[in-house]
């Protein structure tokens, strides 16, 4: 199991569209991927379970993925990450 920490760092936090963008971009893993702040996990290929998170630019989040390919799945999320979701230039 893989676990990391990563800070939201876009504008808008994880919002619709950020949100769409990790859960797209988890889809083709098959190692589950959970998503945790504030206190709550949620499976982060669930794009209702990451809104639930309501993270707003600035919170940390803790990443957990647990699978066979989960180094690949990691590279994927902590990409997007500190791409801030492809937000901002």
């Amino acid at each position: 199991m893989l676990e990391r920490e990563l800070v939201v760092s876009n504008k808008l936090g994880l919002h619709a569209r950020a949100t769409a963008k990790l859960v797209q971009i988890l889809a083709p893993f098959r190692c589950n991927v959970t998503i945790a702040a504030k206190g709550r996990e949620v499976n982060a290929k669930s794009i209702m379970g990451v809104m639930l998170l309501a993270a707003a630019q600035g919170t940390p989040v803790t990443v957990r993925i647990h699978g066979e390919d989960e180094v690949a799945a990691m590279e994927a999320v902590a990409g997007l990450f500190e791409r801030r979701f492809d937000e901002e230039s």
